[in-house]
């Protein structure tokens, strides 16, 4: 099979969890079936690889592109990048689309090379109105290039049964066009790693235990919640925030402000690494870490959780999204509820309330090591059993052959 792959985020540029997803997702497609399918991967950037069987190519743009004054010049290179793919486009079986970034393109290759296109939706930009912040009035546009998407797409991958919910409640598509297809990890590269060096080079004592949280500096990770719940965690612990690539400079100011106010309300050590890590050094501060905390407000999946689980390291997670599906309540870590602003519920749970329940889980933990270990070990094997990227690799290329065999064109009359 000839596979069209466009995406925004694809190694080195690759910045959260769908760019990890498309990195995992090429590499197991390239090896299934003794490397017989070929791979074309179109992105932003200036990437170029080749291999036996499948080449990378990264796209910057339209140099000449111009925009007037008031324009969203940021939304309108997207735009310029995605006419740029659909004119390079070669042959292909399949198209398959990552994120609003790219949709445009993909809609173009469909028609122009007349094949199938697939999607996955790793987030709905309804759900994430705070992207206003980041992208103003484009916010706008990336919606709208999303509900055509959905509309377009032969087929549309949602990351877990949470993520299927919330298309079908905000974008009403045929459910039989949806497939949940999981996210991944892999266990050879995230697995228990030891290293005192690497800790020490954080600042972190390797004998005292600590918290660990890593994401991105925005709304959706719910960061500010977890400073927040900072004040309230048990005496003689580290709080270590692995948190970088603010959305905004008024949030990352805000996240500088809290955190100075946090560290006068606690006798804990609050270390804030605020570059992205390199993965060998992830996987220390995952393994090392007492627990993981993962305070998202809105996830669709939540692959840091599975990045923690492997390492066996139990999690305490907001109850959102596709969470409830990755991290098994009392088994491998503790979920927080947490209940975002909708039509159903006009009365969502305090900032406060939600804070303080985090600090109680969270110290539920760290008091209990017994349970910490036995969390994580179940943690390490519900993900060798569920999460491998070989399997979810071979879902995705038995759907795209699925799709190619049922699509019908329309008649034009």
């Amino acid at each position: 099979m000839k596979i069209l792959m466009i995406t925004n985020e694809y190694p080195p540029n690759i910045y959260g969890g769908a760019g990890v997803h498309v990195d995992y997702l090429c590499r197991e497609l390239i090896r299934l079936d003794s490397g017989q399918h070929q791979l074309q991967v179109m992105c932003f950037g200036d990437q170029q690889k080749t291999g036996a069987n499948f080449d990378v190519t990264g796209f910057s743009g339209l140099s000449q592109l111009s925009c007037r004054d008031g324009v969203n010049r940021k939304v309108m290179d997207v735009l310029g990048r995605n006419l740029v793919i659909a004119g390079q486009t070669g042959n292909a079986d399949i198209v398959h689309c990552h994120t609003w970034y790219t949709f445009l393109a993909g809609c173009l290759a469909k028609e122009f090379l007349d094949i199938p296109m697939a999607i996955t939706v790793h987030s709905l930009e309804p759900k994430r109105p705070w992207k206003r912040e980041q992208i103003g009035t484009g916010y706008n546009v990336s919606t709208w290039l999303e509900k055509t998407a959905m509309a377009t797409a032969d087929g549309i991958i949602a990351v877990s049964q949470g993520m299927k919910n919330d298309i079908l409640n905000v974008y009403h598509p045929d459910p039989d066009k949806i497939r949940v297809i999981y996210n991944g990890i892999d266990t050879t590269e995230f697995r228990k790693t030891s290293n005192p060096d690497v800790l020490a080079a954080f600042g972190i004592d390797p004998l005292k235990p600590y918290v660990l949280f890593v994401g991105r500096i925005t709304r959706q990770k719910g960061i500010i919640h977890l400073v927040h719940a900072l004040s309230d965690i048990m005496e003689g612990v580290q709080i270590v925030l692995c948190a970088g690539a603010p959305d905004t400079e008024a949030i990352s100011q805000e996240m500088r402000t809290e955190v100075e106010q946090a560290r006068t309300q606690t006798s804990n050590t609050i270390i804030w690494i605020p570059e992205m890590v390199p993965v060998d050094r992830l996987v220390v501060l995952y393994s090392g870490a007492a627990l993981f905390v993962c305070p998202s407000v809105y996830e669709p999946f939540g692959i840091i959780n599975l990045e923690a689980m492997a390492c066996g390291t139990p999690v305490v997670a907001a109850a959102v999204g596709g969470i409830p599906e990755v991290v098994v309540p009392d088994q491998t870590g503790i979920l927080v509820p947490f209940q975002a602003v909708s039509d159903a519920d006009p009365e969502p749970r305090r900032p406060d309330e939600y804070a303080h329940d985090l600090a109680t889980a969270i110290n539920a933990l760290l008091n209990s090591p017994e349970r910490r270990a036995a969390m994580g070990a179940a943690a390490r094997l519900r993900v060798e059993a569920i999460f491998g990227w070989d399997a979810i690799a071979r879902q995705t290329l038995d759907y795209y052959d699925e799709l190619r065999r049922t699509r019908s064109r329309p008649k034009i009359i």
